[in-house]
């Protein structure tokens, strides 16, 4: 369906629409909110656009009903509570999300609607359907037109399609060479996050984005040392993760040892760094939230989410500081996994504090076990021990459990909806049936068949079993590998925040901050 078709038949369903009322505002009492009439006639001089990569209502929801079974310890009455500081914005919106190509976009053309304005095809970043027109976004309008410093964060590689989509313009996310490229000749103040993907291009035979960055007047920073010692009078920076994870991103959340830095360490840097008297604008996204829900990791969506909730945290520090000047937002580009909270094997009930047992992500039980299953040929019962340990999941009657897991454990009765972690013998069945998978396979297959992609998606048989017997077990399901149509939340809080209620476009995320800000 085209864009033309697209735009037709959702103005027709809404001229058959009666007007919604004015969604509702309540203040952030810990957030110290604004008055609206305290931030009319006012340009915000600072302005942070978080970007929650896949994040709509249901990871944003999960999140919060996950702390609150946390903190009733196992009560059965949930308390009616917002755990995070996104939720304490004292305005919200919603915002549609669907581009030229599809009602289940991409990143790609879902971030250069909320940079420019403008919709277009999936995989294209701000450039027009025909590819010839590139789009001038709303961080070069605020740096070239207002001299603001401009900031870049993303818990994913720098180069991938969000943050691209603030200084890029291609006609492939794929390019990303060119990508790079185009990172350094922005000329934008402040890069940190996951490290540059194709640095010296697909075939490996052109100079280094980094050599490059660092030639155009960038430093470029690569250890945890040098970041805490960055200051504004270092100039332009651009800073990666010092440990870098799968596809060189930075790692999970979950996965963090003691001391690494997370995204709110780099958005707390970000502004030491862009703090001046023009103004700053940043741009922040949680990239992983993404990767998880399209692995249909619950664990590792919940804990990224609340490491990007925790960087928000760092912004709303910042407000209070400065509450006549500032704007933060917070939004997605686009759902992922078709996450919800309920599954059919568990009717009504939930049992989220069983994601508790999970102790590191997919990515990283790939990279640190499976890969050695493979190679070691290990065997099932070693391999299921391994599962109890990391994820909860035990084998019927205790098979493949140590002494001291069976003495120390409660007593639960083996059927699902009691929220126990032992597996009936229909999951252990499928769990074993996901190892012989997996352990026959070489890394290098193209494509597979029908049954087993919906059942393993592109993902290690094995690990997306676990993750998804978890999940079940807890009271959530993934109902896919890719991407949504749902709206995405817009929260707001600060110098025009009430221009972000009701429902709308994400085209209209950028005209709103545009007419806030004055920029042509």
């Amino acid at each position: 369906m085209n864009a033309k078709k697209i735009s037709a038949l959702l103005l027709a369903a809404a001229m058959m629409v009666p007007c919604a009322a004015p969604a509702q505002t309540v203040l952030a009492e810990e957030a110290g909110a604004i008055e609206t009439t305290e931030a009319e006639g006012k340009a915000p001089k600072y302005i942070f656009l978080f970007i929650g990569d896949g994040m709509s209502y249901p990871q944003i929801q999960t999140t919060n009903y996950y702390l609150s079974a946390l903190a009733d310890d196992g009560d059965e009455i949930l308390t009616s509570q917002s755990n995070l500081n996104m939720m304490s914005f004292p305005v919200s919106g919603s915002a549609q999300t669907y581009d030229s190509t599809s009602f289940c976009p991409d990143s790609a053309s879902t971030a250069t609607s909320i940079a420019t304005g403008h919709k277009t095809y999936s995989g294209t970043i701000n450039m027009d359907e025909k590819m010839e027109t590139p789009y001038e976004t709303i961080a070069e309008k605020l740096k070239a037109q207002l001299g603001y410093k401009i900031g870049i964060l993303s818990s994913v590689n720098l180069n991938h399609a969000t943050p691209a989509a603030f200084y890029a313009h291609q006609a492939s996310r794929n390019s990303y060479y060119e990508i790079g490229q185009e990172l350094i000749d922005s000329g934008f103040d402040y890069f940190a996050g996951g490290g540059l993907k194709k640095t010296t291009g697909d075939e490996e035979d052109k100079q280094d984005l980094y050599e490059l960055a660092q030639e155009a007047g960038y430093k470029v920073i690569k250890t945890k040392a040098e970041a805490e010692a960055l200051t504004a009078e270092d100039g332009k920076a651009i800073v990666i993760d010092e440990t870098l994870a799968d596809s060189d991103a930075m790692s999970y959340a979950m996965d963090l040892e003691e001391g690494e830095w997370g995204l709110a360490d780099y958005v707390q840097k970000g502004i030491e760094v862009l703090d001046n008297d023009n103004g700053f604008f940043m741009m922040v996204e949680g990239g992983k939230i993404d990767w998880a829900c399209h692995a249909n990791d619950a664990g590792a969506t919940i804990t990224d989410t609340l490491a990007m909730d925790e960087a928000v945290g760092k912004a709303v520090d910042f407000y209070n500081e400065h509450p006549d000047e500032t704007l933060i937002l917070v939004t997605g580009d686009h759902e992922t996994g078709g996450l919800t909270i309920g599954f059919a094997g568990t009717d009504y009930d939930t049992f989220l504090t069983n994601l508790e047992n999970q102790k590191i992500s997919y990515a990283k039980f790939d990279s640190d076990y499976v890969t050695a299953y493979k190679e070691n040929q290990t065997d099932f019962d070693t391999v299921m021990a391994d599962v109890t340990e990391l994820f909860g999941l035990r084998a019927p009657n205790g098979e493949a459990e140590t002494a001291n897991q069976a003495d120390s454990k409660d007593v639960h009765p083996e059927s699902e909806d009691t929220g126990s972690l032992v597996m009936t013998e229909y999951e252990y069945n499928k769990l074993k049936a996901a190892y012989d998978e997996t352990m026959t396979r070489t890394g290098e297959e193209e494509e597979f068949g029908q049954e087993e992609y919906l059942l393993y998606g592109s993902y290690e048989p094995l690990t997306v079993t676990i993750t998804h017997i978890l999940n079940n077990k807890s009271g959530i399901n993934f109902s896919s590998y890719a991407h949504t149509g749902l709206p995405v939340e817009v929260m707001a809080m600060g110098v025009g925040q009430d221009d972000f209620a009701g429902y709308y476009d994400n085209t209209d995320i950028y005209n709103k901050v545009a007419a806030l800000t004055g920029v042509q």
